[in-house]
């Protein structure tokens, strides 16, 4: 009795607490809930900002659960509907609209069922493992977790597959030419010896701090778990993929060949650009892009004083050895001695700079192949592990010299590292906006800081400008071909062509964009979308300052609230413009 008493006590004392609580304290309290609860359904994604309480754990990927979240998101949204936004403070109006738009846009999504199509050839669950390279491995209870989510694999498997069978069934099904790459990603993992395996990688070099006992205990359970379970739990899939799964795939590549496809693709170009445009804006846009930069191109062919046209010059850029290097390691040093150079220069364009260091590392040998050029991952919440900037040294041959400096821009600093760790460190923000954001501003910012690298001394070389070119051509004709496969019914090869004949990316890297473009409909429309936004905000402050624009100012306001959407950075920053004007 006395327990129940305290217990009844503590539940007035609660009700009496909410009873009291203004809506400023009521949406906190619906923040930190829905934060927490997020961390909880997807543990990876914690892992991966530093939080190690749920290190032992996968998401839960039954129909089951998909569902109770999609429930869980209508509920927040009820809750926050419910709170008068009017009442909060300029910054929780922000805060409150944002979190609206992310309910959302997880909730209108969700009649689209994507989630039955849950690998590509860009990662799955064929790629488990790498969440290794995300973890912290310092103690023996890291080592711990890891077995336990070893242990787990043929779980995740098995919802996985699950997920595929009602989408074989009911007609969202991927291309058949994205999961044709599969198999050999597979293959990795049926290994016959469990130290071949990649999820045996984590043990291979453990810290000096374990006591050597621990060391040969914790190798034995994984060989184990991978020759008892990882690997027959892979066979099985495998079995079913190829007999399966891969022959259901359908020839089509188009979103709006699945059903309600137009829509869901219209959803995904307001999605990822923060936008009202349709696709076919965006499309004569592209377009549009697409010639302006092509004559750049030209006035700078003209100036090399090259022989040939337009299209043999490209091929001039693919095909001679001077711009390749035949070694991955001095593909590597190249990279690492660009950074290196960049980081000293930022001080002219930024007044502040984020305190998280970032590293480079080559992309893993078992995605090389079917990946792109490169990409970046952020650092962790808590300060444990830097950011880092991954490069493809598969093929060395097809890795032009002259992309590097434009690259190392945009993935590194003062592109994805600098925004990203920036917005990590801000303060007085809720967490989901310190550690997510709307992808426009976020590859807005990694394609307009390509622009910046004329600023940083970079691009001195006309083959350099070229490959900066190359890089802005390469997103305008992602507005094209995006729109042109998933809307306006592209062939694969048709626009592969359009590709080659526009840029001078090789045509491994090619064919893999494409594909990731295929894979993941209307993500590649952000970038250009965003940096054209980025830029006319530029060009409207030094027009409106002339000698008062202060680059460092502009910047350190562009990046002060994190990742936004459009409208919302446009309102930001003409009130910036309006105070600095007065």
């Amino acid at each position: 009795m006395p327990n129940a008493r305290k217990l009844a006590i503590s539940l007035i004392c609660l009700t009496n607490l909410t009873a009291n609580a203004g809506p400023a304290d009521d949406f906190h309290a619906l923040l930190d809930e829905s934060w927490e609860w997020q961390l909880v359904q997807s543990p990876v994604f914690a892992s991966s900002l530093g939080d190690r309480r749920y290190n032992d754990k996968w998401a839960d990927l039954s129909i089951q659960a998909i569902e109770a979240r999609h429930q869980q998101r209508q509920t927040f949204l009820d809750r926050l509907s419910a709170i008068d936004s009017a009442v909060l403070s300029v910054s929780d109006q922000l805060n409150y609209d944002l979190f609206r738009r992310e309910l959302h846009n997880d909730i209108d999504g969700h009649q689209y069922k994507n989630y039955l199509m849950p690998i590509n050839q860009r990662g799955g669950v064929q790629s488990l493992e790498s969440t290794a390279e995300r973890l912290r491995m310092q103690t023996v209870k890291d080592y711990e977790d890891w077995l336990a989510r070893m242990a787990a694999v043929d779980q995740v498997i098995e919802q996985t597959m699950a997920l595929q069978e009602l989408g074989r069934k009911s007609g969202y099904m991927p291309p058949k030419i994205l999961m044709q790459r599969i198999p050999d990603q597979l293959a990795l993992q049926t290994v016959e010896n469990p130290e071949d395996s990649p999820f045996f990688i984590a043990f291979e070099s453990m810290p000096d701090t374990m006591a050597e006992e621990d060391k040969s205990r914790l190798r034995e359970s994984a060989r184990e778990i991978i020759d008892e379970s990882i690997v027959p739990a892979y066979r099985e899939f495998s079995r079913y993929f190829t007999d399966t799964y891969l022959p259901a795939s359908r020839d089509s590549i188009g979103a709006s060949e699945l059903p309600n496809g137009e829509a869901f693709y219209e959803y995904r170009t307001q999605l990822y650009t923060t936008t009202a445009m349709t696709p076919d804006e965006i499309h004569r846009l592209g377009l549009n892009e697409v010639k302006r930069i092509r004559d750049e191109m030209q006035l700078l062919i003209d100036e090399l004083e090259f022989d040939g046209d337009f299209a043999d010059f490209l091929h001039f850029l693919r095909s001679d050895p001077q711009f390749y290097f035949e070694d991955p390691d001095d593909l590597f040093e190249a990279y690492l001695a660009t950074c290196k150079r960049i980081d000293p220069e930022l001080v002219k364009l930024f007044g502040k700079l984020p305190r998280m260091p970032y590293g480079l590392r080559p992309i893993p040998d078992n995605i090389a192949p079917d990946t792109t050029t490169a990409y970046y991952n952020g650092p962790a919440a808590d300060g444990s592990r830097a950011g880092y900037y991954y490069v493809n040294l598969y093929k060395p041959e097809v890795r032009p010299k002259y992309e590097i400096e434009v690259l190392s821009v945009h993935e590194a600093m003062p592109g994805h590292h600098l925004q990203i760790a920036l917005a990590q460190e801000l303060e007085d923000v809720p967490d989901f906006r310190r550690y997510s954001g709307f992808t426009a501003f976020i590859e807005g910012w990694g394609l307009y800081s390509e622009s910046l690298g004329y600023e940083l001394g970079l691009y001195k070389d006309p083959y350099s400008r070229f490959g900066a070119l190359t890089y802005e051509m390469w997103r305008a004709v992602r507005l094209v071909v995006d729109t042109g496969i998933h809307y306006r019914g592209w062939t694969r090869q048709q626009a592969i062509d359009f590709f080659k004949d526009n840029a001078a990316k090789t045509e491994l890297d090619i064919i893999n964009e494409i594909d990731r473009y295929i894979a993941w409909p209307g993500q590649a429309l952000a970038y250009k979308i965003g940096q054209l936004k980025i830029l006319g905000l530029r060009r409207q402050a030094e027009q409106a300052l002339g000698d008062s624009f202060d680059i460092r100012a502009f910047h350190d306001e562009l990046l002060g609230a994190g990742a936004i959407p459009l409208e919302v950075l446009e309102t930001r920053m003409n009130r910036w413009l309006t105070q600095q004007m007065q």
